[in-house]
């Protein structure tokens, strides 16, 4: 059997990454290579200590929402005094009418 002229070519697939080798004439995989894949966890050691720097990071934020919760109160209420106290000191005059008391 004779060679054939057209020499196959490779192919790098955009999903996975994948290297195929591809036969022009029969227009057929020939090879398919898988890229190499990275271990997940290069460093254990690194691993842990991220993760329990991930704890205490997460620990702070729950001890600042919690605080901000109990602290909110106070701010509504101190809000509200606020509002209350320019409302009776405006005398502008009659509140505004209702839509259902026009008709």
């Amino acid at each position: 059997m004779a060679r054939s002229q057209n020499p196959a070519f490779e192919v790098l697939c955009p999903c996975c990454g994948a290297t195929l080798k591809i036969d022009p004439e029969t227009q057929v995989v020939l090879h398919h290579r898988e890229p190499e894949k990275k271990p997940a966890i290069e460093d254990l050691h690194a691993a842990v200590q991220n993760l329990k720097g991930e704890a205490a990071r997460r620990n702070d934020i729950f001890e600042k929402s919690f605080a901000s919760h109990l602290s909110g109160e106070k701010v509504r209420e101190k809000k509200f005094e606020e509002l209350l106290k320019q409302a009776k000191e405006d005398k502008s005059g009659a509140p505004p009418k209702r839509p259902f008391d026009l008709d």
